[in-house]
């Protein structure tokens, strides 16, 4: 399989990861169990920067794929898609400032801003795999 066929089979792999660590330090620091919570969100960081990394290479390296949907799912995906995007490129300074306020142990202004950005970021990995699996999947 070459690299335009592959990457997004792996873009979906880790938005489903980055949604799966999202999960799990949600519920590490509503056990308090913030070293925990710590570690697993940078590594939902990490992941996360891998994707976008992987994102920007396929768009680089791959032609337009056009959605072959119709009927009722092909407006419920653009919705889907533009919200995604959208919702993503103003992920990226939320998280940055939300971890450089935890990592600073800034903790009312790192809870303030995580109240916000955690469920945009939750929605924006899950809204990345329903994508994918829309596109490249269910109507291929």
């Amino acid at each position: 399989m070459d690299l335009p066929n592959l990457l997004p089979h792996v873009n979906a792999a880790l938005n489903a990861t980055a949604m799966i660590l999202l999960v799990y330090a949600r519920v590490m620091i509503a056990h308090k169990r913030i070293e925990r919570h710590k570690r697993t969100m940078l590594a939902a960081i990490a992941v996360s920067t891998l994707f976008l990394i992987t994102y920007i290479t396929y768009h680089y390296v791959a032609p337009i794929f056009v959605f072959r949907g119709h009927g009722w799912v092909r407006p419920v995906y653009y919705f889907l898609l533009i919200s995604h995007v959208v919702l993503a490129a103003l992920a990226i300074p939320m998280i940055l400032v939300t971890a450089y306020f935890g990592l600073r142990r800034m903790d009312v202004r790192h809870r303030a801003i995580a109240r916000w950005t955690w469920p945009v970021w939750m929605y924006v990995s899950v809204t990345g795999v329903v994508v994918y699996l829309l596109l490249y999947q269910i109507y291929r």
